[in-house]
């Protein structure tokens, strides 16, 4: 895969992102616990955490140094990931959703200038840009479409006052 492919990948896969809870009202992206213990708003927050983490070490790889570990920086990824949510839970959604798209372009510009040779073969920069953009991406995507269409099923059944006796 060269950068142009890599390029494609992850904008499709950002596009599905963006897709997924694109036309939801801002209750919707907002409503807590939607999936899992977040808000689709929280998740959308997360993601960026993540492409921000990916500008910060990315550099740092290029550079051939080796970013520092989750478990030893912040106790693990699960507890790394609580804490940011912690920190950005109360962000206005316009907030986040502004972040998102600078973060996003930012990082898509930090792509297209990185050297080919990067995206050629399999290299630690190519693993750890993999990892926080298009399979993330692709991951939140999915559970995001997967909840609306629990509630679209939901939405289709008939109210419980409804006998279905004749």
């Amino acid at each position: 895969m060269d950068k142009a492919q890599l390029i494609h990948q992850l904008e499709k896969a950002w596009d599905e992102f963006k897709g997924s809870f694109g036309g939801l009202p801002d209750s919707d992206l907002m409503k807590p616990a939607t999936i899992g213990d977040w808000s689709i708003k929280e998740i959308i927050s997360h993601v960026t955490t993540w492409e921000n983490e990916a500008l910060k070490y990315l550099p740092l790889i290029l550079a051939g140094e080796k970013p520092p570990r989750y478990s030893i920086a912040h106790g693990g990824i699960h507890a790394f990931n609580a804490q940011m949510a912690e920190k950005k839970r109360s962000l206005p959604l316009s907030e986040v959703m502004a972040q998102m798209d600078d973060t996003h372009r930012r990082l898509a510009a930090f792509i297209r200038k990185a050297p080919e040779e990067q995206f050629v073969r399999e290299t630690r920069f190519r693993h750890r840009l993999r990892l926080d953009t298009y399979t993330h991406y692709r991951q939140h995507a999915e559970a995001i479409r997967m909840w609306r269409e629990s509630q679209s099923d939901r939405s289709s059944q008939d109210p419980p006052w409804k006998s279905t006796a004749g």
